[in-house]
């Protein structure tokens, strides 16, 4: 074995997964999915926080409806996007020591990517009211419509094309390393047995 941690490989050529047991797997995945969730709650916890005091503000009372109906739907798509991202903690807890972690890890993952979806729509909803509230000008449907697309690029292009390019087939399993991935419901684990 190469002491540069290469195991004596060549450049370019594929190293094995990760040797890892299903349970060991499913409690990495679980320990990623906390990290990510922590970035994503934060975020959505102070918007909400924020939206939920602006209704007792002087300004609130002058807003047109339309303005008005804009702040509903935003609060109620940062509640939803609140209880999606907080919904693994609760899932983990009511499953907690049925070892059914793996499939925990895998509705954990589907309730953090509504979340964040949820967010995405819950910060574009907030930008329009905002940007509608400022200033009254024609341009702000095309900012917010170039916002979302910034947003849609970081958070659900960029990360697919990643996947696509680096393993060849978008499922995780292309380069040999597919154990590395939180994908889900189409990772095998060491044995071949679906999670």
């Amino acid at each position: 074995m190469a002491t540069d941690g290469t195991s004596g490989r060549g450049p370019g050529e594929e190293r094995p997964g990760r040797r890892e047991t299903s349970a060991e797997r499913a409690d990495r995945r679980w320990t990623e999915i906390v990290q990510e969730i922590r970035v994503a709650q934060t975020g959505v916890q102070i918007l909400l926080g924020f939206l939920l005091t602006v209704v007792f503000t002087p300004t609130f009372r002058g807003l047109g409806q339309t303005d008005k109906t804009i702040y509903i739907v935003t609060v109620v798509l940062g509640s939803l996007a609140t209880g999606a991202l907080i919904g693994p903690v609760s899932l983990h807890r009511i499953v907690a020591g049925r070892r059914i972690k793996p499939q925990a890890v895998v509705w954990a993952a589907r309730l953090t990517f509504v979340g964040l979806v949820l967010l995405l729509a819950t910060l574009t909803s907030a930008l329009l009211l905002i940007l509608r509230v400022a200033t009254h000008d024609g341009y702000v449907p095309w900012l917010v419509s170039g916002v979302l697309a910034w947003y849609l690029i970081c958070w659900f292009a960029l990360p697919a094309w990643v996947r696509v390019r680096h393993t060849g087939n978008g499922n995780g399993n292309g380069n040999g390393n597919g154990n590395d991935d939180d994908g889900g419901e189409g990772d095998r684990d060491r044995d071949g047995d679906k999670q």
